[in-house]
């Protein structure tokens, strides 16, 4: 997990710079800073990183300062009393991304970039149009995708309790727990009946990349490698992935980036890295207008014809490699529409021990496209219902045929 100055820039929940107010302003009734107890610091550290950072220099419209004053005139007197204030000051901003996480919580999002976690086994987001808690994929092998879960499913009550004032760390919190003890979630699914999921927590390996070699209906090599999240192994797993499939001579790829709910910008930008020579990755955008880059440099480690699939499940970091290659013309994506979280956020840990992931800033693709909430258009639209995990990539799954028939297609041109 790459830390620079106790921030992790992330891109996911599956997990997106100014100083904003002029220095000297009175801050009314606040303590002097040596008066403060552990408890108001920790509320006024707070509200420094989102002062500094945050995109909207606005703040959601409103007075930041006397954010800060009103926080202050509420209960401090331990731990808890100084979270909750926390979590309704960081409400104010209505953005979901930009969140609060106890000790625990920011434990547990630091062992799930990691590789490993307990759980249910669900990558959630709230829609950012409609503030529903959804899922954004199950995790493979996990219990949510054994009990059926799918993206897109809204989580409406879980144990009886109602989501709809839950952020998304209260959630997952909620979901979370020791291997073998039980849960129960009220998901609405469209077109169907509300109905109640019982599920089992276990412990869930996040191995995310799987791969072998397929032989086209031609009888072409054809490495086929499933990315499902960008964690910190990921970029150093796909590269042995693509060494491995270059020795049994492979002659084209797909990656398969559907319902991946993203992770780590960094570990994008690196698979991204491995695909290009050269040209734009990403562009980053502050609130003050102004634009970070980063490019594609040395060698990539194969030029064989790619093609991507992508669904509604494919967000954040996976929304950033599907848009740099495509829009670099070194893939075509095959699949759905994804997701449309264009926004990043920084994870800063607190004297506490506890964590905060304010949203910093947006990202555009290399042709300047603004995702957030849009999405990536594919360049063939193949939509598809939900299939089983063992019917992907087989003769059953028509996003993964379309993209083999798309390769053969093309390696027979260029053959020719």
């Amino acid at each position: 997990m790459g830390f620079m100055n106790k921030q992790v820039f992330r891109c996911g929940f599956s997990l997106l710079l100014a100083f904003g107010l002029a220095f000297g302003l009175t801050f009314g009734s606040i303590p002097p800073a040596n008066a403060l107890t552990q408890q108001q610091k920790l509320v006024s550290e707070v509200w420094r990183i989102v002062n500094r950072s945050y995109l909207d220099e606005t703040f959601n419209h409103q007075n930041w300062t006397e954010v800060r004053q009103k926080a202050f005139k509420s209960p401090l007197g331990n731990d808890q009393e100084a979270y909750k204030v926390i979590q309704n000051m960081l409400k104010s901003l209505d953005d979901p991304f930009t969140r609060f996480l106890d000790p625990e919580q920011y434990r547990s999002l630091q062992v799930n970039t990691s590789g490993e976690l307990t759980g249910v086994g669900l990558q959630i987001a709230l829609n950012p149009q409609t503030g529903i808690l959804e899922v954004i994929t199950p995790i493979e092998g996990s219990p949510a995708e054994k009990a059926g879960l799918r993206p897109r499913d809204r989580i409406l009550q879980i144990e009886g309790t109602s989501t709809a004032n839950l952020t998304l760390d209260e959630a997952a919190a909620r979901m979370r727990g020791q291997a073998g003890t039980v849960v129960t979630l009220l998901i609405g699914r469209e077109g169907e009946a509300d109905k109640e999921i019982i599920l089992v927590r276990d412990r869930i390996e996040l191995n995310p990349v799987v791969a072998d070699l397929r032989l086209s209906p031609q009888g072409t090599p054809i490495g086929y490698i499933r990315l499902t999240q960008f964690n910190a192994n990921a970029p150093m797993e796909l590269a042995h992935a693509i060494h491995t499939l270059k020795q049994k001579s492979a002659a084209a790829y797909i990656l398969d980036l559907r319902n991946n709910p993203g992770g780590l910008l960094q570990a994008g930008i690196e698979v991204a890295r491995q695909w290009l020579d050269e040209g734009t990755i990403v562009y980053t955008v502050n609130r003050q207008g102004i634009q970070g880059d980063f490019e594609a440099y040395g060698q990539a480690l194969t030029e064989a014809p790619l093609v991507i699939l992508v669904n509604q499940g494919t967000a954040s970091a996976s929304e950033i490699l599907a848009g740099a290659l495509q829009d670099n013309g070194r893939a075509q994506l095959v699949g759905e529409t994804t997701f449309g979280k264009g926004l990043i956020q920084s994870l800063f840990e607190l004297s506490d021990g506890s964590g905060l992931a304010v949203t910093i800033a947006k990202y555009e693709t290399p042709n300047h496209r603004d995702i957030n909430k849009l999405g990536i258009k594919p360049d063939i639209v193949i939509p598809q219902e939900p299939i089983s995990r063992e019917q992907i990539g087989t003769a059953a799954d028509g996003q993964y045929q379309a993209a083999m028939e798309l390769l053969s297609k093309n390696l027979v041109v260029a053959g020719s």
